[in-house]
């Protein structure tokens, strides 16, 4: 019997004071990490029309590396590196922090419905402090099994490998499956395995798995994935086990309560560390425009460090 862990989501405000909704799934109580995937965050479809869509002023990052990956709509991404990039579906967009980075993230007025994914990775202890970097690169969606599409964006699934370089071993993979369509997961023994579903309903191990929902397993290796019969999108995130334990907070993650509060301090006093993001324009522009998220006030207690708890 496989034993699958079903993390629901919980709506979580992302981006300051014009903030949008997302469901975020990692981490969680039950479990900070699949592999080096630390951080999980799920939202639309959302008809920019009312919502607004995303405005996500300059803000930082340290110790960790961002995966975006759109459905539908266009973001655009901007860095203290100077990189100007659009996000757009099927796309990923890798940004790996390291010793310090700034961006910020704004939906284009073409897009209408925006819906996505928001994930992070923990770079391990030695590559913790690496220059900072920028890569985009467009995976190819191919039908592997009758019913069943995969574009790997990351590692390496059902016959497809991703050439991005990453610090420690990971899969990251869009599938989509026809209606009782099913694949059985070809991975490492020594991967976790997480399936986040984005449309529709799927067995996971045997494990009913919903819409919004994060479905893990220890060990991925000849799991099934089963679509329902409206079929399923999802994306499937693993690695081996994190062996680190990591302080995270807000943005940041570092070894220690020091380096983080050592980061905020670097943000909030704008030394050179994060760099500048040069050409972002928020929406509205007016008097009392955020043109950047100061970090917040630190809890009164010391950070605690946190891993996988099993």
């Amino acid at each position: 019997m496989i034993n699958v862990q079903v993390l629901a989501p919980r709506e979580v405000p992302l981006g300051g004071p014009r903030a949008m909704t997302v469901r975020r799934t990692l981490p969680a109580r039950e479990r900070s990490f699949i592999g080096a995937w630390c951080f999980v965050d799920h939202y639309g479809p959302d008809d920019v029309s009312l919502t607004g869509g995303m405005d996500v002023a300059p803000h930082p990052h340290c110790g960790l590396a961002t995966v975006s990956w759109l459905f539908s709509g266009e973001i655009e991404h901007r860095d203290s590196l100077g990189t100007h990039e659009m996000v757009r579906p099927g796309e990923l967009n890798l940004m790996t922090a390291g010793r310090g980075i700034a961006h910020s993230e704004v939906s284009t007025p073409a897009t209408t419905t925006l819906h996505g994914a928001q994930l992070w990775v923990v770079l391990p202890e030695e590559a913790a402090e690496v220059e900072p970097r920028f890569e985009h690169y467009r995976p190819e969606a191919r039908e592997v099994t009758p019913g069943v599409w995969v574009s790997c964006f990351l590692g390496s699934l059902a016959g497809q490998s991703s050439p991005v370089a990453t610090h420690t071993p990971l899969l990251g993979a869009e599938v989509g499956l026809a209606p009782g369509a099913c694949m059985v997961l070809d991975v490492p023994t020594d991967f976790e395995v997480g399936v986040l579903v984005d449309l529709g309903f799927v067995e996971f191990g045997g494990q009913p798995v919903v819409d919004g929902e994060l479905a893990v397993v220890a060990s991925g290796r000849g799991v099934e994935l089963r679509a329902g019969e409206d079929g399923a999108r999802v994306l499937v995130l693993g690695g081996p086990p994190f062996p680190e334990q990591v302080v995270m907070w807000w943005n940041f993650i570092g070894r220690s309560h020091e380096e983080v509060v050592a980061a905020r301090a670097d943000w909030n006093d704008h030394t050179p560390r994060f760099g500048y993001v040069d050409g972002y324009v928020p929406r509205p522009a007016g008097a009392d425009t955020q043109w950047w998220i100061p970090a917040p006030s630190l809890p009164g207690v010391r950070l605690k460090s946190r891993g996988n708890r099993r």
